[in-house]
């Protein structure tokens, strides 16, 4: 039988884990790791710490299951890797258990539940893009600049008197703004003058 590594996490050094730790103590874990950091964070050093030092069939183990994960998708893919390590995985306040039948079976709903929101998200995305293209939006931000500050931005890039970064300040927005701009609005062709005639 494994070892039981905890993990507790609170995210200022004003608050107290120790009733994370307590909790974990008594669940039986042998060692607690205690992470003083947002959940938000890629990288957390406790949970690396923790990830280094367990084995395949010990189980980690949290008082809740946000200690662990930023989101659902994020704390989906963490299970996962666990389960590929043959690393068990415990909730203490939402009872689950993966090293069980019961807790697997809970484990697969919420990724069930966690593709469906991705799928569902991904829906909406493509049909608002379709309805905005019905309209004749081709998506992207629309530009800072009004018509007359566009003009402005061409004439003084074409004069070439000022840089690219002066023209922003002169008109209050960034250089890429106006890279974007002048992307987004060529300068109209010149009229074709007539051929003389031979």
């Amino acid at each position: 039988m494994g070892h039981l590594l905890g993990y507790a996490r609170v995210s200022t050094s004003d608050q107290d884990a120790a009733l994370q730790v307590d909790a974990l103590n008594a669940a039986g874990c042998y060692r607690v790791f205690v992470e003083t950091m947002s959940g938000s964070l890629q990288h957390r050093p406790e949970l690396d710490k923790l990830l280094d030092q367990i084995r395949p069939g010990d189980t980690l183990v949290v008082w809740r299951l946000d200690r662990l994960g930023r989101s659902i998708r994020h704390l989906i893919d963490q299970l996962h890797t666990l389960a590929e390590r043959d690393i068990g995985f415990r909730s203490l306040q939402e009872t689950i258990d993966t090293t069980s039948s019961g807790g697997r079976l809970i484990f697969h709903v919420f990724a069930a539940l966690a593709e469906f929101e991705r799928d569902l998200i991904r829906e909406r995305t493509n049909a608002g893009l379709t309805a905005a293209r019905a309209r004749g939006r081709t998506g992207g931000r629309p530009s800072r600049l009004t018509a007359d500050q566009v003009k402005t931005a061409r004439r003084l890039y074409e004069q070439q008197d000022m840089t690219v970064a002066q023209i922003g300040d002169v008109l209050g927005v960034s250089r890429t703004t106006i890279y974007r701009t002048l992307n987004r609005n060529p300068a109209p062709a010149a009229p074709r003058r007539p051929r003389p005639a031979v």
